[in-house]
């Protein structure tokens, strides 16, 4: 039987994906209606000229910010929120000992990471709205009035602006509760996915109009078949540790299993790159209100092919590579685990002898994962801008678009044979049933 049969013939799954595909539809209508105040026609043909950091910005809310919609902050400043508070809970105690409270502690923390993002938006929102506010193009303002209605154009953005993020917000935790897979990587994999038809366009006009020779082009798309083949090569890649454990009758040993620990090559998925692109945008959002040159210098040099921005987003990938590995991964709470099944790492005692070894072999696949994620991230990048194409998509884009896709066929394989086991435990009860007397 197919994958989609078996989602056909499962109602509840049916309705999971079509909830999620009902959520990613509202978030693509709302990327197409404008914030009140400005002339929609300028706007996009200003943020057309600009590219760089805002190119990137502009990917990842799925073009909201060349039409400056009501989502033009997207999810970012919710992403921002969360490393705060995933930081935060790492170097301050009180929000340690929360997260330590188990489920309503995670609530709490999640609660904290809302308060965090409304805040954000509030400051971008600002920012924003200052910068179009003074800005022009060829002549023509960008703001068509300075009030919108009975509040300041400033005002009005910054409410428009901060009640769009915090609608995306609730789409992304709606469908992680409601619908299929994780809501804030789907939003984000829907805002790419929706640049990739005008890129071909794109491509294909430049092919055309003899902008770019034809084996360039092929060179390109071959280029990116490589790094998706190599992308998925890599994320199936496991370092398996062998797990043995003993089965006991009484006193008796009645024999002994063996099994395995498995770990990702890359550990920490898309977060690192995804984390390392929200910080870097935020020099952006500073320059608007600090008039500093140094700070408007800075701002000048971080675009997505200057030396010093792919630096900065290698060190970030190595350090989010590391960091959120020990938040999700913990080996001692790993190594009390295996203690209390009665399993055991052939050849490492119990206890910390083995939350020191998996430490060890974490760091090894962290090295190699970190480098992996930098190496899909920069080339890709680098070779494009060489190319000269004219839309952002580099290797930032496509290891998002790979990985997530990645990890929801995973997890919806995970629910098929979750729910085909619980089909049989059913059946199997019910025949029980029967044959009692």
């Amino acid at each position: 039987m197919s994958a989609a049969d078996n989602i056909a013939g499962n109602s509840d799954l049916k309705k999971r994906i079509l909830f999620t595909l009902a959520m990613l539809a509202i978030y693509r209508l709302g990327v197409h209606v404008p914030t009140p105040g400005i002339d929609g026609r300028t706007v996009f043909q200003f943020f057309q000229g600009q590219g760089g950091i805002l190119g990137l910005f502009n990917t990842f809310t799925g073009g909201a910010l060349n039409q400056f919609s009501i989502f033009a902050l997207g999810i970012m400043p919710y992403i921002s929120s969360s490393i705060i508070f995933q930081l935060l809970t790492a170097v301050v105690p009180a929000l340690e000992q929360i997260k330590k409270e188990g489920e309503p502690g995670r609530r709490k923390i999640t609660q904290y990471t809302r308060y965090g993002t409304v805040v954000l938006a509030i400051v971008q929102g600002l920012a924003i709205s200052s910068w179009l506010e003074g800005s022009n193009f060829e002549g023509k303002p960008l703001v068509l009035s300075a009030t919108v209605g009975f509040l300041s154009f400033k005002v009005m953005t910054v409410i428009t602006l901060t009640a769009g993020t915090c609608f995306i917000m609730w789409l992304g935790e709606q469908i992680t509760e409601r619908g299929f897979g994780d809501g804030t990587s789907l939003i984000i994999f829907s805002g790419i996915a929706a640049g990739i038809p005008q890129g071909a366009i794109n491509l294909y006009e430049m092919v055309a109009n003899k902008e770019m020779n034809g084996l360039v082009a092929l060179v390109l798309i071959a280029m990116m078949a490589i790094v998706i083949g190599f992308i998925v090569f890599l994320e199936w890649g496991q370092r398996r540790i062998p797990i043995h454990f003993s089965q006991r009758g009484g006193k008796a040993v009645l024999g002994s299993q063996a099994s395995h620990l498995p770990l990702k090559i890359n550990l920490s998925g898309v977060i690192p790159p995804i984390f390392a692109s929200s910080l870097l945008l935020f020099p952006a959002t500073l320059a608007q209100f600090v008039q500093a040159p140094w700070v408007t210098a800075l701002r000048d040099s971080l675009t997505p092919t200057s030396g010093l921005y792919l630096v900065l987003e290698v060190a970030l990938i190595v350090f989010f590579c590391f960091f959120y590995t020990e938040i999700v991964l913990n080996p001692v709470e790993i190594a009390e685990n295996l203690k209390k099944g009665g399993k055991f790492i052939p050849g490492i005692r119990a206890g910390k002898s083995t939350s020191d070894y998996i430490q060890r072999v974490m760091d090894r696949i962290n090295v190699g994962g970190a480098m992996y994620l930098s190496a899909v991230v920069v080339l890709p990048t680098l070779l494009i801008d060489k190319l000269k194409v004219p839309f952002y998509f580099g290797g930032t884009s496509i290891l998002i678009l790979v990985g997530v896709a990645l990890n929801t066929t995973q997890q919806l394989q995970s629910y098929m044979m979750n729910q085909r086991y619980e089909s049989i435990i059913r059946g199997a009860k019910q025949r029980t049933r029967r044959v009692q007397f």
